[in-house]
């Protein structure tokens, strides 16, 4: 049985410079029946609801690090206090707990942007879904492709050859076209206010004998298309659904409590910015109920297209957002190793602890359960406007 140490202290969920790091997030407040936006300040979770009533308001301001320096606000309590409250086996619903750090944007995702991930969907497709004969599918593309491809530029002269050179050899898929073309595959993961925070569960299907984690960073946009600041997300992904057809995405990643994010956004200021995410490493390590571990790590200098290009594949001329949204950036994660028989790969087990951090945005911890038995989305749209309207903040900012 996991138990509050398998989650960590609420000090293990903190990036590593904590102190230099300017972290935003959201906080449901049982005594407003609602959320409220907070910033850490000094282990304290300061509720900067009166200032910006959404993380909508915050996120869209010019210069939203500076205003949150300046804002005032009551404390809710310590994040220590409120993160032991945030797991679900533990949690007094009278008391304060994380919410996912976004409210009102968008969520969007981009797959296919690490070539070993890439590889892995091609694998997914050929095999149909069936985890028994990925790995021979997964010799014979890797034969196919001849090398080393870390280094291709997608859409470029190079990429283009080998595109023909696949095709010929009988072997080219959609995935491919993503990966190596010069059009990202970006899709709407999750609806406006589904994600859930660290602490809570995440969801996979119960029908799904084949899925997995996909640990990576978000960033989060602003309705003018800047990239204002980062977080760690969870893509979960039901590989033999998605590989029995691309035309099933939606139902492999947007289910109840499929998307994670958080625990904190990071707001870019002098500490922290683009370039930074640019260079991060986010680790992953998923431990079971049944003593199995495993461990792995995505490294973004590896990424093959530039975050920054990902977002202007998002959003532009093209396709606005009025309240912003946040896109996870992909993973090169794609776990191979057997959990069990010998050639079914990995798939995660009830109960399985997902922990999903890096040095500089802190870590993301969720337990797996199965999606029909977590509690059901229930709060939209329209009961945030109803809340923010009883407690007398809709329309209001300060800043």
């Amino acid at each position: 049985m996991m138990t509050s140490q398998s989650y960590g202290a609420a000090r293990d969920i903190l990036p590593d410079d904590a102190d230099r790091a300017l972290l935003v997030g959201r906080v449901w407040l049982p005594e407003e029946n609602g959320p409220a936006v907070v910033a850490l300040r000094e282990g304290e979770l300061i509720d900067l609801s009166r200032t910006f009533p959404t993380m909508r308001e915050l996120t869209e301001h010019p210069v939203p690090a500076e205003v949150v320096r300046i804002a005032d606000g009551a404390s809710i309590g310590s994040l220590e206090s409120v993160w032991a409250n945030t797991l679900p086996d533990s949690r007094d619903e009278t008391k304060p707990w994380l919410l996912s750090p976004i409210d009102l944007q968008v969520v969007k995702a981009s797959g296919v942007t690490f070539p070993v991930s890439m590889l892995e969907r091609v694998i997914e497709e050929r095999a149909r879904g069936d985890a028994d004969s990925a790995r021979s599918i997964r010799e014979t593309i890797v034969g196919a492709l001849g090398g080393d491809i870390r280094d291709l530029v997608p859409g470029s002269p190079a990429a283009m050859k080998l595109k023909a050179v696949l095709i010929e050899e009988g072997v080219w898929s959609q995935y491919l076209e993503v990966g190596i073309g010069p059009d990202a595959e970006i899709f709407t993961k999750a609806a406006v206010l589904s994600s859930v925070g660290a602490g809570s569960d995440v969801g996979v299907l119960a029908e799904s004998e084949w899925n997995n984690p996909e640990p990576e960073i978000v960033l989060v946009v602003s309705s003018a298309g800047e990239i204002v600041g980062a977080m760690l997300g969870n893509d979960v992904n039901l590989r033999d659904i998605e590989g029995r057809s691309a035309l099933l995405l939606g139902r492999a990643k947007d289910n109840n409590a499929s998307a994670s994010a958080g625990p904190f956004i990071r707001l870019f200021d002098e500490s922290y910015g683009l370039d930074d995410v640019r260079d991060e490493t986010v680790e992953l390590q998923v431990t079971g109920t049944d003593g199995f571990r495993m461990t792995g790590r995505s490294h973004m200098t590896q990424i093959s297209r530039d975050p920054a290009d990902l977002v202007r594949q998002a959003s532009g001329a093209h396709h606005a957002y009025p309240d912003g949204f946040v896109l996870y950036l992909g993973t090169m994660f794609a776990p191979t190793d057997d959990r069990g028989e010998e050639g079914r790969g990995f798939t995660h087990h009830e109960d399985d602890i997902v922990r999903i951090a890096s040095p500089r945005l802190g870590a993301l911890v969720n337990r797996v359960r199965h999606c029909e038995k977590l509690p059901p989305w229930s709060f939209g749209i329209g009961a945030l406007i109803r809340n923010l309207a009883d407690r007398g903040l809709l329309g209001r900012s300060n800043a």
